[in-house]
């Protein structure tokens, strides 16, 4: 019997692969015959990259860039010299994760240090690079990842332009003459799990910039800025930017991955997937068990557990899902397509027993669910 076992972390709890290996021990200690095929997985938030490790087996880069004010930062990215490939997330350079809230200000934030690890990248000698773009503190529509590309942002008296959102309106023109020798020659993945439109109301500025410091003033600006320096991109690349699904991504990255880069947007979840080979790997198997630290119906929106559900559906597998907590609102798991569902809750005695000891819980589920099906 082959089964898979594909999760997402729990979070502040248990890893990827703490999981696997725990359901490995419990699955075992019941049943010896057992293939047991260890895929785990993230969506591209928090984890994706120790996930990504997992299959790129890279090592770590470190560069100092510059972080969204201007100031030099140390971040980290992934490398695999034998594929050529690296992982990088924008958040390391360019991320809400790097300020305090009193220093959100996106207007001011640029993405330069997010570009200036790209070159790295491809000066490393990089064929592919994903590219997660959440937990941004920018909304410059990219124009600073772009200029440390080389692209060059001129206002009407052909003047470089500061690469920050506030000037997206000033900018009249876009020089590429300088743009680096061997970006074309990189294949971009960029891992983005969001649809809003570049500006309007559902767009960069109006659905996210508040949380990024913006005022009301500030965000009516953005959005202005966003719509003004779209007919540019449009007339320099021959876009139609507005149409980009998207494109507002990360205050703007989306567009910019696209045209900048010449990149494609997945979902977070299908680039793990195909970075894991994760098709091909569970052919042939009889049960997929895969987690996360809650599931509940925001789990069908582009999360881990869906995009096993997807695959499994397609083959005909089984799937069964151990997870912290289970919050259904009534729903049975059956109705999403999970024949079997299982939570630490039902066992640990509370909140802090459950993220100290979910790791003895989740093997525990692991022994009830083998002898309940693999004997």
């Amino acid at each position: 019997m082959k089964i898979i076992l594909a999760p997402d972390k729990f979070k502040n709890s248990l890893t990827g692969l703490e999981f696997c290996d725990a359901v490995e021990e419990g699955i075992h200690a019941i049943s010896s015959n057992v293939e047991i095929v260890k895929l785990p997985l993230a969506d591209g938030g928090d984890g994706t990259i120790e996930v990504v490790n997992f299959y790129l087996k890279g090592e770590v880069i470190y560069a100092e860039v510059n972080n969204p004010f201007f100031k030099p930062v140390m971040a980290s990215y992934l490398y695999s010299d034998s594929t050529k490939t690296a992982f990088i997330e924008m958040a390391e350079a360019s991320g809400v994760k790097l300020l305090i809230p009193k220093q959100f200000d996106c207007k001011n934030a640029t993405t330069l240090g997010t570009g200036e690890m790209i070159v790295d990248a491809i000066d490393k000698g990089a064929k592919e690079i994903i590219l997660g773009i959440g937990g941004s503190a920018t909304n410059d529509c990219g124009i600073g990842m772009a200029t440390a590309l080389g692209y060059r942002f001129l206002d009407k008296n052909n003047r470089e332009v500061k690469p920050i959102g506030a000037n997206l309106s000033s900018i009249t023109a876009i020089d590429v003459t300088n743009v680096h020798s061997r970006l074309n020659e990189v294949n971009f993945k960029i891992a983005c799990d969001v649809t809003n439109p570049l500006f309007g109301e559902h767009g960069a500025a109006y659905v996210y910039a508040a949380q990024k410091g913006a005022t009301s003033v500030d965000i009516m600006m953005l959005n202005k800025g966003l719509e003004d320096f779209s007919k540019i991109l449009d007339a320099v690349f021959n876009v139609d930017v507005e149409s980009i699904k998207g494109g507002g991504a990360a205050g703007g990255m989306g567009v910019a991955s696209k045209v900048f880069l010449n990149g494609t947007l997945e979902p977070g979840i299908q680039l793990i997937k195909n970075l894991a080979q994760f098709d091909s790997k569970i052919k042939n198997a009889h049960w997929i068990i895969t987690g996360e630290g809650k599931l509940d119906t925001q789990t069908m929106s582009g999360k881990t557990i869906q995009g096993v559900l997807a695959s499994a559906k397609e083959k005909h597998i089984n799937v069964a899902a151990f997870c912290g907590a289970i919050d259904l609102e009534g729903k049975n798991p059956k109705d999403f397509g999970i024949q079997y569902a299982d939570a630490v809750m039902n066992y640990a005695k509370g909140l802090e027993d459950a993220m100290k000891n979910s790791s003895d819980y989740v093997k525990e589920m692991a022994v009830l669910f083998a002898r309940e099906f693999l004997k």
